[in-house]
């Protein structure tokens, strides 16, 4: 797919790498929605894009609001053929602490944002995107879902997080080619440590420690990074139905 035909929106999309896709995507001649509930930033992030993007107030669990974002999406660009779903939440929380078990309503909170929004975003996305006009390689649209590390060697304390981010990576096979058949290619990337606005709380030392067990580079990954892979899988058709880790070869400690 051509950048410049992309018409995506992309969730999570006001800071961090989906702000960083939506600018790229911008940069090369497409549109974009960015679904979010941090208005004040997605606003922002409209506001200085010359009209190539606009901001939807957006809560990925509910059908009522996807659905809505959906239809100002095609409102607004004739179209959806592009979904990057990075909108997530990453709480710690071990299974037994001194406080007691881990509250089920953590764990389901974690799955609900991260797991089962993906899901709802893609689902009804797709249905959407079944009638495009297919390009010259028939294909009908391109849907980028973001994993984690820790869905592979998720460390203690990630209980909730590593099964949301291991449910993302399973889905996408299965996915993947159910959505062959309609002419959509369904990725994944998953991101070692990255510098987004969750890590940007911590102290400097803590950064640059984080930084330090990423073998090479040894640093935090940078969102535009994160944003280069995303848009190279929307441009290589033959890239479907695939986890990529993105992580300086990192493999997460126990803790």
């Amino acid at each position: 797919m051509k950048i410049s035909e992309c018409r995506a929106i992309v969730t999570g999309g006001a800071s961090g790498l989906g702000a960083a896709c939506i600018r790229k995507l911008v940069a090369g001649g497409g549109r974009a929605a960015a679904l979010d509930l941090d208005a004040a930033r997605g606003e922002k992030l409209a506001a200085e894009s010359g009209g190539s993007v606009i901001f939807i107030k957006t809560d990925v669990t509910s059908e009522e609001d996807v659905l809505g974002a959906l239809g100002k999406t095609v409102e607004a660009f004739g179209s959806i053929n592009t979904v990057i779903n990075c909108a997530g939440v990453g709480e710690p929380g071990k299974v037994l602490s001194k406080k007691g078990p881990l509250p089920l309503s953590t764990f389901e909170r974690m799955i609900r944002i991260n797991l089962i929004g993906t899901f709802n975003v893609l689902r009804l996305a797709v249905a959407q995107m079944v009638n495009n006009t297919p390009n010259e390689e028939g294909e009908n649209g391109v849907i980028i879902n973001t994993a984690s590390v820790a869905a592979f060697d998720g460390q203690i304390g990630q209980p909730a997080y590593s099964a949301s981010k291991a449910g993302i990576v399973g889905m996408t096979l299965p996915i993947a080619r159910e959505c062959a058949a309609y002419g959509i290619r369904v990725m994944t990337i998953a991101p070692g440590i990255f510098d987004t606005p969750l890590l940007a709380s911590l102290p400097e030392a803590a950064r640059e420690a984080l930084g330090k067990m990423v073998p090479f580079p040894s640093r935090l990954g940078r969102p535009e990074e994160f944003a280069d892979l995303a848009l190279h899988i929307l441009e290589n058709s033959m890239l479907n139905g695939e986890v990529i880790r993105l992580d300086g070869a990192i493999r997460m400690a126990p803790k």
